[in-house]
């Protein structure tokens, strides 16, 4: 949560925002110090409804959120939940949805690390190890479907974004991706 934290210090974050895969404790990131300025904090999850501190949590699954308007969030996060969705481009569709013109979105997600720098030059020298490439530790909690490419980042959870970062934050690797939505749509 520390990295979320940072990145969204960085950034001015008022108005209504959205979680999805918000849990109610104090490890939602929706309880976040920068988020401090928002009006309204919303938290989606499989289970609910609940109240927690000032989030109000709805029970609805990511893929389909008809309960919530068009553009109605300034900022949407998701932490640790698309590589359990098995449908997880509809979420993110879901997400780019809610959110307003010129609101941020924010992804954080396990990723395949690429291979760079001393370490992987020492373990190419070994046969069996050329072909490793590290990653988030798969973990069952409730289903574990996908490990991420920043490829698919970029193209697929950042596609139609505008001002697009990518942070790699951790070891094992994962990533925090951040993108504006444009305020008008593309003209053909």
């Amino acid at each position: 949560m520390a990295h979320f934290e940072r990145l969204t210090a960085a950034r001015t974050i008022q108005g209504r925002v959205l979680e999805v895969g918000a849990v109610p404790s104090d490890e939602s990131l929706l309880c976040m110090k920068a988020l401090s300025g928002a009006t309204e904090k919303v938290g989606v999850n499989l289970l609910g409804p609940w109240e927690y501190a000032d989030i109000h949590f709805i029970q609805a699954n990511g893929n389909a959120m008809p309960m919530l308007e068009d553009a109605s969030f300034d900022a949407v996060f998701c932490n640790a939940t698309l590589h359990h969705d098995r449908y997880f481009w509809k979420t993110i569709s879901e997400m780019k949805r809610v959110l307003k013109p010129g609101g941020r979105l924010f992804i954080g997600a396990p990723v395949y690390r690429e291979r760079r720098g001393l370490w992987f030059r020492i373990l190419r020298r070994i046969p069996l190890a050329r072909d490793l490439t590290f990653t988030f530790a798969v973990h069952r909690c409730p289903k574990d479907y996908y490990r991420f490419g920043l490829d698919a980042v970029r193209e697929v959870f950042m596609e139609g974004m505008e001002q697009v970062e990518i942070c790699d934050v951790m070891t094992p690797p994962r990533m925090i991706a951040i993108g504006v939505k444009p305020l008008s749509a593309p003209t053909d």
